[in-house]
């Protein structure tokens, strides 16, 4: 399997390659200028790997939520890399992403909850339960204020708190500390993770047009007026 996975939504930008087991990535931290950097990171793992665009069997992305201009940069670059190279998209939760990373982290969860910022003093969130080689949502991705993140259907196993949204709002992360968990502050979404989720789905034939790599972002508004 060749498999190319970006991602753009957060201020990490990073690429990651996969040829077969063999895995090359990528990944900084920007406060801006990711548009400038993105396809020079492509270039160069597709470089170091010695093969071209056309041979891959897929183009991963992390789909959001996230920042909408970075989340809208990774769609439409995968879209357009994957109308050039003539293969499929495969797009993969930021929220998903992190959770993933979670549980290679800690083997021992068994819940997550991940809270990224989405500024305006709201987090993207959602919960995944954690099975044998398999993480499930429970509910939705939403974007809520902290105070009305949720994590009631949390059970009496380890948990963990992801994100940078913990991080951001102290008072969120003492509140899932006080409730039990293990806090992970520090992570953001990374392509080699939407990289990992994106295998399964590249294997099963779960691979879309590229017409079909569509951000997603939870949230409509896009800005509010000055208070």
């Amino acid at each position: 399997m060749k498999l190319l996975a970006l991602d753009t939504a957060t201020e990490a930008l990073s690429v990651s390659l996969a040829i077969d087991e063999h895995q090359i990535d990528r990944y900084v931290e920007l406060d801006r200028g990711h548009a400038e950097q993105l396809l020079p990171m492509v270039q160069e793992v597709l470089a170091e790997a010695g093969i071209a665009l056309g041979m891959l069997d897929a183009i991963a992305f992390g789909r959001g939520p996230g920042g909408f201009t970075g989340v809208r940069l990774a769609a439409s670059v995968a879209q357009g890399l994957a109308f050039g190279a003539g293969v499929g998209v495969v797009p993969v939760s930021d929220l998903a992403a992190v959770a993933q990373r979670v549980s290679q982290m800690d083997p021992a969860a068994t819940r997550i909850l991940v809270a990224n910022d989405a500024r305006m003093r709201e987090v993207y969130w959602a919960q995944y339960s954690v099975q044998p080689l398999l993480i499930s949502m429970e509910g939705e991705e939403r974007v809520d204020p902290p105070a009305a993140v949720s994590f009631s259907t949390v059970g009496s196993g380890p948990w963990v708190a992801a994100g940078r949204g913990l991080r951001a709002w102290p008072d969120l992360a003492e509140h899932c500390r006080a409730a039990g968990a293990t806090l992970q502050p520090e992570l953001l979404p990374r392509a080699s993770e939407i990289l990992t989720l994106a295998r399964p789905r590249v294997v099963a034939g779960q691979v879309l047009d590229p017409s079909q790599a569509l951000p997603v972002y939870v949230r409509d508004r896009v800005a509010e007026p000055s208070v």
